[in-house]
Order: C-alpha cells, then structure tokens, then sequence
C-alpha cells in the first residue's frame, strides 16, 4: 500500500474525533493499538486478541505511524506478537527507552533464550524457578553470601516476570518462557553480550571481587522489547 493509499484510507474511514479540538486521523481501535505497541514491551495475540485483530487488520497504517516516531513494527504471525523497535538506520534517533540489566539480569536472560531454542517446536517452553537458578549459581564467586545472592536472583526472575514480561507464570514457581525472547534478543546481540559478558565473568572469578551486582553491563529496551538490545558495556568501579 502506498502513502496515498493510507491517507485516502484513514480519511475515508469514519470520523475520528474523539474530543473537541482532535485533530487525529486515526479511529479510536487504531491509536489504541499505536499507544499500546509504543508503551511495549509487546502486543500478545494470545492475551489481547481485539487489539491483536485490529494490528493484522490495519497493519500498513500502523506501520507508517510508527515509522512517523522512527521505530520499526515487528510482527511474529505464527506465535501471536507485535512490537516495534528502533528504526535500522545509524542517523535516526533512539526512540525507545533501555532498561539497565545487572549481571545477574544479563546471565538469567541469556539462559531463559537458550532453553527457548533448545526447545521450540515442541509447543510452550515452560522451566521452573529453581532449575534456572541452579544454572546460575556457577556465577557465584566465593566472596558473594548465598543468602545474598539467591536474593539477586529472585530480583532478577521477577524482573523477567514483570518488566520485560519475557516469563509468564505458571503456578508459583514456574513460567513460560515467551516466544518473544528470540526476536528480542538475535543471535548478533546475542554474541556481542555473550563475549563481554564472559569477559567480565572471568575477571570477577579471578579477582574475587565484591563489585556490586547493581552495575549494569548491559541494555535492553524495556518498553519494547524490551525490542533491541543496547550495546553491552561495563559499569565504573
């Protein structure tokens, strides 16, 4: 569809004025698929299937909306989500937000990612709390408390649950892992956080540091996807 095919269409759509003095050219369903898509991290089809409907269906105009605001819309019609993500190009600026991940954030996600692909075509990924955690615990230096770090990673799993929404649980200690984490997170960013990640792993391990697991090392964007992964970086002393 063209520019002007999307115009003509969004003026012969019925009035969308929603109060007095709007002057959006979009009908009430639309702008609520646009507001939810940019708040992020995702549209689920499963869980929003009104919304999901009115994407598929009005699909070319959101996508020119958003490239309006410099993002790029990211639809997975086989496993049901949406979400847009910064536009491909080096000069355009960063509309997305990042969220700070500690160490410990970096290590769960890269864990729950693995186990995705390790298991997809085999219908939903569902792990229990304790089997992540028990990946995890090589990453704990002598020097870090149990009790202290076992508190980490209960951050970190609910952190999974409730802000970039990467789990959803089933049950009390176990989740599904969302099949959104393989887009989130492609194999280049996967590499690129990876190699640092296990660069900072075996200077910590080595010098057996106390350095506060507070220090982020990597970005996520948290209202997209949580979409693209920032580049990974390592925090000041």
């Amino acid at each position: 569809m063209t520019a002007a095919e999307i115009t003509d269409a969004a003026e012969s759509a019925p009035s969308s004025e929603l109060w007095v003095g709007d002057t959006g050219g979009l009908p009430d369903r639309t702008r609520r698929v646009l507001l939810r898509l940019v708040r992020g991290p995702y549209l689920s089809g499963a869980r929003e299937p009104q919304l999901w409907s009115v994407l598929l269906s009005d699909e070319a105009i959101l996508r020119s909306r958003a490239a309006d605001l410099f993002l790029e819309l990211v639809i997975d019609r086989d496993n049901e989500f949406a979400f847009v993500r910064n536009a491909p190009a080096e000069e355009a600026p960063k509309a997305v937000r990042s969220e700070r991940l500690t160490f410990l954030d970096t290590a769960m996600l890269l864990a729950l990612r693995q186990t995705l692909l390790s298991e997809e075509g085999r219908g939903r990924v569902i792990v229990g709390q304790n089997e992540i955690f028990e990946q995890l615990t090589v990453y704990r230096t002598p020097d870090r408390d149990e009790k202290d770090f076992l508190s980490r990673l209960n951050s970190s799993w609910h952190k999974m649950l409730n802000k970039l929404r990467v789990l959803h649980p089933v049950g009390t200690d176990r989740a599904e892992i969302s099949p959104v984490l393989r887009l989130i997170v492609d194999a280049e960013q996967v590499r690129a956080i990876t190699a640092e990640y296990e660069r900072l792993t075996d200077e910590r391990v080595s010098a057996l540091t106390s350095r506060d697991d507070e220090d982020a090392i990597a970005d996520v964007e948290s209202d997209h996807s949580e979409t693209d992964m920032a580049e990974t970086e390592e925090a000041d002393g």
